[in-house]
């Protein structure tokens, strides 16, 4: 296993010491393989369709704002 550094915010180191029963490293390693794991399928997605990272997000946006508008309704 590789170590990396990680910075974060004196206020958010702060409130990560009072949660010392966290194991703050296997945090880190989840989100990140959490994020890779939404990459790989983006870079799926984007591999086959030919749309871009921007064209995606757009489109995800138009999603959301069509169903919250319906949600109102």
């Amino acid at each position: 296993m590789v170590n990396i550094t990680l910075s974060v915010s004196k206020e958010l180191f702060e409130e990560m010491k009072a949660h010392k029963e966290l194991k703050w490293s296997e945090v880190a390693r989840q989100a990140i393989k959490r994020k890779l794991e939404e990459m790989r399928s983006m870079d799926k997605l984007l591999g086959k369709s030919g749309l871009n990272e921007s064209d995606a997000e757009e489109i995800g946006h138009r999603i959301k704002h069509e169903i919250r508008k319906r949600l109102e309704a």
